[in-house]
């Protein structure tokens, strides 16, 4: 694994702007950062990276699985009481799922290890999937990389084809609506990008802000053009869901959603202790434990996440007594974990942090994100990839 200096693509902004990369540069920092790339060996991203990742996909379901039915845990997991049978429901019918990514620490050398499971509203995925291999084939073209140099990315080819899968488990003619939040630029441009992958596999795609969507009186949900919502994708959080005025229509609605009820249980990160505890000593985790379990954990040098923690928000840093690093953040009051600390490796002065992605629990492909500081946040860089021997 090594960092490597190379030149920017003449004009690469006004290319970004012709395909919709409107997000590259955020609050007038850059966002991507094609200044230089990440070499892997295909030994390190077969045995290292996509191995393990399945591999840890498989423990993370047998979590949800324990969880599912155990009431203390469910709480642990602060879980709505008013949901449980519903998501429960989500579980045991199998309800299906389309992407994951999970956040590894690793340095070229040794196993990879799990920082967090972003298993039901990951982000960067456009970078991931097209734009990180549209700059891998404009640089083989211009001869600045040999012409047997390779990505790991089969992000987006297997994205349509889960759509495919998934749209054979409706009935012809159903619509995909697709929503997020109003006024986050990024989340609209990963929304859209999942849009022309349904569109892809043949499926009619309609998009409706979360603010947006309505309700019948009968509890169902619908768009602005009154159209019955019967299946979507959501890039909302289902902490947030199980939590809003309407969340008590969601059991009674009649749609299926992208990602599934149970991801509720898999993005959470109780889900930390949890893989700790059923599988202790696995190479690819770190020691992790409920807050109220730290004294008695022998961890000296941890990592405080609260549960629903999201892009690097209110995380600390602890080192023997001392908080070296804090981020800031709206979560806390849910309850924290705690997870052994291991240090991001560093080139050139930034903190390097991989993305491993998962479509229905194959390995998809990999993004890189690197930060001057210690916790990797919504704005930290993203950077190219390759696969060289």
């Amino acid at each position: 694994m090594q960092r490597k200096v190379t030149r920017e693509r003449d004009s690469w902004q006004q290319q970004a702007q012709e395909f919709g990369f409107h997000f590259h540069t955020m609050y007038g920092e850059p966002y991507w950062d094609e200044s230089a790339y990440y070499q892997f060996t295909l030994e390190q991203i077969e045995k290292d990276l996509e191995e393990p990742t399945e591999e840890l996909h498989q423990m993370c379901l047998q979590v949800v699985d324990r969880v599912i039915g155990d009431e203390v845990l469910m709480r642990r997991f602060q879980i709505p009481e008013n949901h449980w049978d519903w998501i429960q429901q989500s579980w045991k019918r199998g309800d299906k799922t389309l992407y994951s990514r999970l956040d590894l620490a690793y340095n070229g050398h040794g196993p990879a290890k799990l920082l967090e499971n972003n298993a039901d509203t990951p982000t960067s995925l456009y970078e991931t999937g097209f734009w990180q291999w549209l700059w891998l084939e404009d640089k083989i073209a211009d001869g600045s990389l040999p012409s047997h140099v390779d990505q790991f990315n089969s992000l987006q080819e297997k994205l349509i084809e889960r759509f495919k899968a998934l749209a054979g488990a409706h009935a012809l003619g159903d619509v995909l609506h697709i929503s997020c939040c109003k006024d986050t630029e990024e989340d609209r441009g990963t929304v859209q990008y999942l849009e022309d992958c349904a569109r892809e596999a043949g499926i009619d795609t309609r998009f409706v802000y979360i603010e947006d969507i309505g309700q019948t009186e009968s509890g169902q949900f619908t768009d602005l053009d009154d159209q019955l919502i019967g299946w979507m994708f959501k890039l909302y959080p289902w902490e947030f869901m199980l939590r809003e005025n309407y969340s008590d229509a969601l059991s009674r609605a009649g749609v299926d959603w992208i990602e599934p009820a149970w991801k509720a249980i898999v993005s959470n990160k109780a889900l930390l202790p949890m893989l700790w505890q059923m599988f202790p000593n696995h190479p690819n985790l770190l020691p992790a434990f409920f807050e109220d379990e730290l004294q008695g954990s022998g961890l000296t040098r941890y990592v405080k996440k609260p549960i629903f923690a999201r892009e690097g928000a209110n995380v600390s840093i602890h080192i023997d007594g001392r908080e070296v690093e804090v981020s800031d953040g709206p979560y806390g009051e849910e309850g924290y974990v705690v997870q052994a600390y291991s240090p991001l490796p560093e080139f050139e002065g930034s903190h390097t942090l991989i993305g491993s992605w998962l479509v229905d629990g194959e390995a998809a492909g990999l993004s890189v994100r690197e930060d001057r500081s210690l916790i990797t946040q919504d704005l930290s860089r993203f950077l190219p990839h390759v696969i060289l021997d």
